[in-house]
């Protein structure tokens, strides 16, 4: 187990003491054999010069890339020069628990034919509550972490299959990651992950939450989870993940429920005052609908499974949704 060569990726951008945290969070893992690849964003904090001085013993890479790639492009750079045959995503605000990685690499050894996973993620701030247990995609194309917010105790207890692993702790073979082109980098960040995974499944990939893989995240501590960025980020990018991947009579069928979601996630933007982002985010979107086009066409060129699979994939229930959920599947050992 311990011979497989694993990188963690880690994007910096003004992480500030957080970055600490999370570098000697990794030095305490009960695996050795890995290396850390971190690539910062033109911080202006000095967050850079800490990591340096926290690496200690671990094997570290550090790329300056001199101004914000975003997240989607920071981790595209980390993997072109990382050496392992694993990719472990981690955010610079989420601390895994000293056996991460190991559990990580022991759920790709009962699962061989499995090229992604998720962690289960507890709300730093208050570990009596989960930051989330799989992505999880509506039939409405809106996807959300589910289980955010839940008690702790109802995490699950098995591996299963989710949608999407949030990328904030998640482990993708390399091999794989770079096959699918990494991350889409208009996204810049957020939903570039849930892409991602959307693709990989078009192609016949599937991916397995580890129960046992266990991180403490912040969620959004660089950004603030109801900032104008985030709202920005979030709907433009969630408009393009339905187009980009939204597969054969599905895209039609299901497009006048996207858009009856988009407005009715607008009215509440308006109430909460987030209604200028969430407006601009919907403009960008629609410019964006050229491109956006563009990498549908060659995205469902390359689709392998069929559109009924997607469907089962997803979530039907509107109750679901509002709860944010979890929706895991099982998923036995070996499963094609």
């Amino acid at each position: 187990m311990t011979a497989l060569r694993i990188s963690v990726l880690i994007v910096n951008y003004n992480a500030g003491a957080r970055i600490v945290r999370c570098l000697r969070a990794l030095a305490d893992q009960t695996v050795s054999h890995f290396e850390v690849v971190l690539v910062d964003n033109g911080s202006a904090d000095g967050s850079l010069a800490l990591a340096r001085d926290a690496a200690g013993g671990l094997d570290l890479q550090v790329l300056e890339a001199g101004e914000n790639l975003g997240f989607a492009a920071g981790n595209n750079r980390a993997a072109e020069i990382a050496r392992g045959e694993w990719l472990a995503l981690l955010n610079p605000d989420a601390y895994p628990d000293p056996a991460w990685l190991q559990r990580l690499l022991e759920a790709a050894g009962r699962y061989p034919d499995v090229a992604a996973f998720g962690s289960l993620q507890i709300d730093a701030a208050d570990e009596t509550r989960l930051d989330g247990c799989g992505d999880v995609m509506n039939a409405s194309g809106v996807y959300y972490r589910g289980g955010y917010g839940a008690p702790t105790e109802s995490a699950p207890r098995e591996d299963a299959e989710t949608f999407a692993p949030c990328a904030a702790a998640a482990l993708w073979r390399a091999e794989i990651f770079r096959a699918l082109g990494g991350f889409d980098e208009r996204f810049f960040c957020y939903g570039e992950d849930v892409d991602l995974a959307y693709r990989h499944r078009l192609e016949g990939g599937r991916i397995v939450q580890v129960a046992a893989a266990r991180v403490l995240h912040e969620g959004s501590g660089l950004t603030g989870r109801r900032s104008g960025f985030s709202v920005y980020h979030g709907v433009r990018n969630r408009s393009w993940v339905f187009v980009q991947n939204t597969p054969g009579w599905l895209f039609p069928a299901l497009a006048p429920l996207h858009i009856a979601a988009t407005a009715l996630f607008f009215l509440r933007a308006v109430a909460t005052g987030s209604g200028g982002a969430y407006a601009r985010a919907m403009r960008d979107a629609i410019a964006g609908l050229p491109e956006t086009l563009k990498t549908r066409r060659r995205i469902q060129g390359r689709r392998s499974t069929s559109v009924g699979q997607i469907a089962r994939a997803m979530s039907w229930s509107p109750v679901r949704l509002l709860r944010r959920a979890p929706d895991l599947r099982p998923f036995p050992p070996h499963a094609p």
